[in-house]
């Protein structure tokens, strides 16, 4: 059915939604693509607007849509008119479900970068059935989290099957360097997290390392994300945990669940930091540790959460300037390990990883679902990135500068 859009951005008007649009017109402009952006301000778009003009006078004629995530209608119209709905609007939680909803119900293919489990959840029981049906796609994680760990594992495997005519049955991600800010909205995404997780139930479901899987699917080995520091003999480093396992643990497992299992029944997933072997890798790896778990404790009380709100955490609109993400980067080593075989993939990333990178990785995720719909895998619902978009996705987050390079030679 044709529309009148390839893609809107949704949210255009905060931190990463201005950088996505602004990535769209220096990289694509207004001829090969069809696309548009939107808000709840009709102000404050046609300032982005404006802002996009000074770089490429067609700008000027980018069309601007007005809607608001509490009037379904105004969504409905909105995802009647384009293929995809590409949407930086958080926390998803509290934002997100109504667009999701008109989404799956005019078969509007959707993209977004939530790092929210029990959202992501919530529209998996909602309306997976319903956007299958539709032969639509809603792809979560479209950003740092959790394309890097999810495409990579993906690549990984299929150099396994490549090589050794199998996959690998346990894989880890070691953080190895990266260097980032953090934006006043990821923060009240985290804080809001925070605030569901009181919930007893959604608590459980934070905890669980299966919570994005099918219902009846299979439980693999995998238990809880490290919280501590160790060891590890195969690296020779130290490690210690990583903030976005949470996430992106659940998602991999999901993409495995949902590729009919294809890395194996029972494959095991996690995620660390890497820190250098010796005393001085110790002691970071245990400041790490530390200062996550310090930050968990502030910021679970809500006195204490608005004290650092109010005095030191940037607020929602604000985030790292153009220097830091220009200068930010990110380099991150999935090993894949079975009894003899051995592969690595090493995946780089220029840029502030959370939102240079990934504002690249948001809009080239919603161009793959928009242009690149003859090579997508036949599989529609509630998807990752991994089952979803695959392939084509590869190609196109190269042109965003993210690579994914197999280094390792495989050993018998």
């Amino acid at each position: 059915m044709k529309r009148d859009f390839d893609v809107i951005v949704w949210g255009a008007t905060g931190f990463t939604g201005r950088l996505v649009a602004r990535y769209l017109c220096e990289q694509y402009g207004f001829g090969s693509i069809r696309w548009a952006i939107a808000g709840r301000s009709g102000d404050r778009l046609r300032q982005v607007r404006e802002q996009l003009a000074s770089l490429d006078a067609r700008a000027s004629d980018l069309p601007i849509l007005v809607a608001d995530s509490a009037d379904r209608e105004l969504l409905r119209a909105m995802a009647q008119r384009t293929q995809v709905v590409l949407t930086t609007v958080g926390p998803y939680a509290k934002y997100g479900a109504p667009l999701v909803e008109v989404c799956a119900e005019e078969g509007t293919d959707y993209v977004d970068l939530c790092g929210e489990p029990q959202f992501i959840r919530r529209m998996v029981d909602a309306h997976h059935e319903t956007v299958r049906q539709k032969r639509g796609r809603i792809v979560h994680c479209c950003g740092f989290d959790s394309i890097p760990s999810d495409i990579g594992v993906f690549v990984l495997q299929r150099a396994a099957q490549e090589t050794f005519g199998q996959p690998l049955p346990n894989v880890t991600l070691y953080v190895e360097r990266t260097r980032g800010g953090v934006s006043g909205g990821t923060l009240a995404s985290m804080m809001h997290v925070l605030d569901e997780a009181r919930d007893p139930q959604v608590r459980r479901l934070l905890a669980d390392p299966y919570a994005l899987c099918p219902q009846n699917g299979v439980r693999g080995p995998d238990g809880g994300d490290q919280q501590s520091v160790r060891w590890d003999p195969d690296r020779q480093v130290w490690t210690a945990p990583f903030v976005m396992a949470a996430i992106n643990t659940r998602v991999v497992r999901r993409s495995n669940a949902l590729l009919d299992y294809a890395w194996g029944r029972d494959f095991s997933y996690r995620e660390v930091t890497a820190l250098p072997g010796g005393l001085s890798g110790w002691l970071k790896a245990r400041q790490l540790q530390f200062g996550l778990a310090a930050f968990t404790a502030l910021a679970w009380p809500r006195w204490t959460r608005s004290l650092m709100q109010a005095t030191i955490l940037p607020k929602p609109g604000e985030g790292p300037s153009e220097q830091d993400r220009e200068n930010g980067f990110f380099r991150l080593r999935l090993a894949g390990r079975g009894t003899d075989r051995r592969l690595d993939v090493i995946c780089r990333g220029k840029r502030d990883p959370g939102y240079g990178a990934t504002s690249r990785m948001l809009a080239e995720s919603a161009l793959c679902l928009a242009c690149d719909r003859d090579r997508l895998p036949d599989r529609y619902g509630v998807l990752t990135p991994a089952s979803g978009l695959g392939e084509p996705l590869i190609d196109r987050l190269a042109q965003a500068d993210v690579t994914f390079d197999v280094e390792s030679r495989p050993s018998a």
